[in-house]
């Protein structure tokens, strides 16, 4: 039976005010829109609608190899070191180290020393004195692969705190990564930002060491640059990590004498080592090593301890909240390098929304004259459901902060298909019951009972097309399979719910004997 309760009523014109009121943020000018609160808000806009910058970046596969043979070089060194056993050379070379001892007596001792740092990997006695450790290609990849992962991670992080609104990160192929940044249309400093590795670690200067040539190092040392008001001077550094800048929880820029600052906090275990350095190393210089390039060293004066402490740089203001932006994300396990750019502009942008509006007006139109004609004034009731089900999809999409694309405006505009094909089953029942002698409220009864099925299976296999194609797809096929989705839904509420009613109030207004299609 064609029967609305009172309750029900009430949920479904409570719903229609409801989208009404948050589809409206889409409808005002843009001055308007930025004096709202955060809860009523406009849906996003993608890349293709709003402009802003492309990038398409590579994880530097070759530096993670080199970092993975320089710390196999340095753990054989320093377990050698430990176990007191003498050597004459080790050197990385053919995807591992080549170790010479002093002794071949040795030779056993050495291997026993170097294997709990080494597992997994092979070592081949090429001679009595002479071992060649193999880093395995299964280790090799599982490091690529990790890494990989591990930059997509960060990136993600690092772009979050820039502040750029629904960014758009998703991994192409083994190693690489598309950013898509709505809104950003210079997009140099967010490249300065990803492109930096931001390594950060804490040694110690050697004492009276100075000069720059490397071959004249002390053992263990390593010559490395100056940046900011450290520029073009030479730092020899002692190769040994104090403190690791994976142990930073937190750091913030700031102030310190009208000058800027970066403040920065160590873990509970990061904080008991910092102060354990900073004890036995007072009077002796502390080099802080971003990116192999020393941007401070400051000469200890006593004991820091508490975990906490500032770097001084000769930064500028943004160049401070840069650092510590990076800082706080985490460092890169390898450079990125930018191989594509691309910007979008805001005209075209706009041109795009103004060609997706052009298309939905037109087959809106198309489906309005087509709806009026085939059912009179139940093509008027489809009408009406239709303009709802679109303010419902739009209501949604701004509650969630849902971002419409180009392809989601084609899965808009599908919806729409959707939903008055739905009228247009229920319509042809309703015909056919009639038709084959069945009294009108009947006709309409059996019209809605009998198409719901037929209506739910349709929209069902639709439905898990779309979730398929937003699991599996990416980027602009999400989008498109979003507002199919959410159309999907709003489409069996308007075809449901919305039309009926009105069915159901056209025929209590009066003593209707003819069905008007």
């Amino acid at each position: 039976m064609l029967h609305f309760s009172i309750p029900k009523i009430t949920m479904i014109f409570a719903v229609i005010l409801a989208s009404i009121f948050y589809s409206l943020p889409n409808m005002l000018p843009r001055d308007i829109v930025k004096q709202l609160p955060s809860w009523w808000q406009p849906m996003n806009l993608g890349l293709d609608l709003r402009g802003g910058s492309y990038l398409l970046l590579e994880v530097d596969t070759s530096a993670i190899e080199k970092e993975q043979l320089a710390d196999l070089e340095e753990v054989t060194r320093s377990s050698l070191r430990e176990a007191k056993i003498g050597y004459r050379t080790i050197r990385a070379a053919d995807q591992g180290v080549y170790l010479t001892i002093n002794n071949a007596s040795d030779l056993d001792a050495a291997r026993a020393a170097i294997a709990p740092n080494t597992v997994g990997m092979t070592m081949d006695v090429q001679a009595e004195d002479r071992v060649h450790i193999l880093i395995p290609e299964r280790l090799q990849r599982e490091r690529q692969i990790a890494a990989v992962s591990q930059s997509l991670e960060i990136v993600r992080r690092r772009i979050d705190e820039f502040g750029t609104t629904e960014p758009s990160i998703q991994r192409q192929g083994a190693d690489r990564i598309i950013v898509e940044l709505p809104g950003v249309e210079n997009p140099e400093r967010v490249k300065t930002l990803l492109g930096q590795t931001a390594k950060m670690n804490f040694h110690m200067l050697e004492p009276n060491a100075s000069g720059s040539d490397p071959r004249n190092l002390p053992a263990g040392t390593m010559l490395l640059q100056g940046a900011g008001d450290l520029a073009g001077q030479t730092f020899v550094v002692r190769r040994r990590v104090e403190v690791s800048g994976e142990r930073l929880v937190d750091s913030q820029p700031s102030f310190q004498d009208g000058l800027p600052i970066v403040n920065f906090r160590f873990d509970t275990a990061g904080g008991r080592r910092f102060g354990q350095v900073t004890s036995a190393n007072v009077g002796n210089q502390l080099a802080i090593v971003l990116d192999n390039k020393v941007i401070s060293a400051p000469r200890l004066e006593s004991a820091i301890v508490g975990g906490s402490g500032m770097i001084r740089g000769g930064f500028t203001v943004e160049k401070a909240q840069d650092l510590a932006l990076l800082l706080r994300a985490g460092a890169l396990p390898a450079p990125l390098v930018v191989l594509e750019e691309r910007s979008v502009g805001p005209g075209l942008g706009a041109d795009s929304i103004a060609a997706g509006a052009t298309a939905a007006f037109v087959g809106g139109g198309l489906v309005i004259v087509f709806m009026i004609i085939a059912y009179h004034t139940f093509g008027l009731f489809a009408v009406f459901g239709q303009i709802f089900h679109m303010l419902t999809l739009f209501a949604f999409l701004s509650l969630v902060g849902g971002t419409l694309t180009l392809p989601g405006i084609a899965g808009v505009i599908l919806s729409l298909g959707i939903a008055v094909d739905a009228n247009v089953l229920i319509y042809e029942r309703m015909r056919e019951e009639f038709r084959s002698g069945r009294t009108l409220l009947n006709s309409l009864t059996s019209g809605f009972q009998n198409a719901f099925a037929t209506i739910f299976d349709s929209n069902l296999t639709t439905f898990i097309a779309a979730a398929i194609l937003y699991f599996l797809g990416t980027g602009p096929v999400r989008g498109f399979a979003v507002t199919l989705a959410v159309g999907i839904a709003t489409s069996m509420f308007s075809a449901v719910m919305i039309t009926r009613m009105q069915v159901w109030m056209w025929y209590r207004t009066g003593k209707r004997t003819t069905l008007p299609v």
